[in-house]
């Protein structure tokens, strides 16, 4: 197989640990939305055996898959033209991961930042999972021979190790099988970043919530928060290289930008000079407006949990016509004795 003959197509996805924030819409809904169409195949995933890596309560988790899959919907991902699942009920990704942990190396996961920054101190206590889990991401772009991957700056170097893992597989079977696959990094706001703290990126974990906006937040909540977010004494630059050195201001500006679809310049040829005081009120306008609608969108669709599971697993059957025949070419491959 040449590598021209591969189908454009995007797989990304996000884990189900709970509480779907602004920096999961920025950094990863938004473009999933902005990448259906005619250009790709578009593949969309809550990746629950990513999450049980780390301990999740059973019945937590499957509410957090449903409300993601409803934050995916009503964020605009449209379950007819791209393909929406929930990892698990595709079992070609966790047996594709498996050949995967024979392909990678042990150096590779432990050069996993990510995996150095969840475990700490207690590397020796952590689950297996939670090291070897690099390789099932690997193996959840590939079973698709997903050409492009949407990602945050924070999964870039998952992606690489997936372009490693995908090399190493064709060079040590001597094919030309699965894609060298490419990261999408782009947008304003691709980190977005606390409203308390510039420096740290935003997250569901942070003790404070006036630290992140929540995606299920109502229309007061988001304004009021935006209005105490974090902001330094000085008037707005006209440029953006007079955002260095201030973290809040260019995270606020960044995500007016991307809520805006504007680049870091057109804001501030906007607001260039303006106090925060005058700024703020106008993120907080434009949150509610591109906000609000998804979170009471998400509250409808939660009120209808069979409606969530039958387009999971309707996205499942549509996936699994792709992930089949791909998995049983890497058996054969692999040398594997298939059924006859």
């Amino acid at each position: 197989m040449s590598t021209t003959s591969f189908t454009p197509r995007v797989f990304s996805g996000i884990q189900p640990s709970g509480g779907l924030t602004l920096g999961n819409y920025l950094g990863a809904i938004k473009r999933f939305v902005d990448m259906q169409g005619p250009d790709f195949e578009t593949v969309y995933c809550m990746v629950d055996l990513h999450a049980i890596s780390v301990w999740q309560d059973p019945a937590a988790l499957a509410h957090n898959t449903r409300e993601l899959c409803a934050g995916f919907i009503a964020a605009g991902i449209d379950p007819e033209k791209s393909i929406l699942i929930n990892q698990s009920q595709v079992p070609e990704h966790a047996q594709l991961g498996w050949i995967f942990n024979c392909v990678a190396r042990m150096g590779w996961m432990q050069r996993m930042t990510q995996f150095k920054d969840k475990a700490g101190k207690n590397a020796q206590n952590v689950s297996l999972g939670l090291f070897g889990y690099p390789a099932l991401m690997a193996a959840d772009i590939l079973v698709y021979h997903a050409t492009h991957v949407p990602v945050g700056e924070d999964q870039k170097q998952h992606l690489e190790l997936t372009r490693d893992i995908a090399a190493k597989f064709n060079h040590d079977y001597g094919v030309d099988f699965f894609p060298i696959t490419e990261p999408v990094i782009e947008g304003a706001a691709t980190r977005v970043m606390s409203l308390r703290d510039g420096s740290k990126k935003m997250s569901k974990s942070d003790p404070s919530d006036a630290s992140r906006i929540n995606m299920t937040d109502d229309a007061d909540t988001i304004a009021k928060k935006i209005r105490k977010a974090k902001t330094d004494p000085d008037a707005l630059p006209s440029e953006a290289k007079g955002l260095e050195d201030r973290p809040e201001a260019r995270n606020l500006v960044n995500i007016y930008a991307s809520l805006s679809d504007q680049s870091v310049d057109q804001v501030l040829g906007e607001v260039g000079g303006q106090q925060f005081g005058t700024f703020k009120p106008k993120l907080a306008e434009l949150a509610v407006s591109k906000l609000s609608p998804i979170s009471s969108e998400m509250a409808r669709l939660m009120n209808d949990p069979s409606e969530i599971d039958r387009i999971l697993s309707h996205g499942a059957a549509r996936a699994r016509e792709i992930t089949a025949p791909i998995l049983r070419q890497t058996y054969e491959i692999v040398g594997m004795v298939g059924p006859v």
